[in-house]
């Protein structure tokens, strides 16, 4: 007699990540926690439970496979911020919606911070591309949008420091996120907490921006 098919678990089935995703899940969170060097591809694949050949199917090796981890859209970006056309209202709101869009994946996002730590003490050359890659375009980005507002005929040492601040309120948000937790928990309870951060952060860093008009205003000259 044949069996019927139990529909609850080919649901389950079918809600299940895709075995790349799972792999991807795993890595994160295994290289997070233990570092490139002393996490086995057999270990990765056990957690996301596949054979280990299909690491070297979707990713290519271990290497391949970190660099995915690393980079994929919830820990990078797919392409540099551009601001071109954007008042600078518009060009910070784009911004801190970038910076802020990874707490909503929650503990994920915990996972990608700790990986780039564990990057920076045991490099493999990754956090020196994703600097190149990534944030020194969107500082350039940035840097080009304070000064057309701020009238500089060039990128001066104030306007790199504006910038350099203004992402730092943002990047705070997840380096200083267990600060944060314990200090005020309401403060990343949910997508309207999040919501206040993107609004109140582009308050803040408006005023820093007035503040350094302000201050260029009031220099002998008028300059910085």
């Amino acid at each position: 007699m044949d069996t019927l098919p139990d529909p609850a678990a080919a649901a389950a089935d079918t809600a299940k990540p895709a075995p790349r995703q799972r792999l991807l899940d795993a890595a994160l969170r295994l290289f997070a926690q233990q570092g490139y060097a002393r996490t086995s591809t057999r270990e990765i694949a056990e957690a996301a439970g596949v054979n280990v050949a299909a690491i070297s199917y979707y990713f290519g090796d271990k290497a391949g496979l970190y660099r995915a981890a690393f980079f994929e859209p919830l820990c990078g970006r797919e392409a540099p911020l551009a601001f071109d056309g954007l008042t600078l209202t518009q060009a910070l709101g784009a911004l801190f919606a970038d910076l802020i869009a990874p707490l909503r994946a929650g503990e994920a996002s915990r996972l990608c911070m700790r990986l780039r730590f564990r990057e920076m003490f045991e490099p493999t050359g990754l956090w020196e591309e994703e600097l190149r890659r990534d944030i020194a375009p969107l500082h350039a980005a940035l840097v080009a949008v304070l000064q057309r507002h701020l009238a500089a005929s060039a990128p001066d040492a104030e306007i790199h420091r504006l910038a350099i601040a203004i992402v730092g309120l943002g990047v705070h948000l997840h380096v200083g996120r267990d600060c944060v937790e314990l200090l005020a928990p309401e403060l990343h309870a949910g997508e309207s907490a999040l919501d206040g951060w993107a609004a109140r952060l582009v308050d803040y860093a408006l005023a820093m921006v007035d503040a350094e008009a302000r201050r260029r205003a009031a220099a002998p000259g008028g300059g910085a």
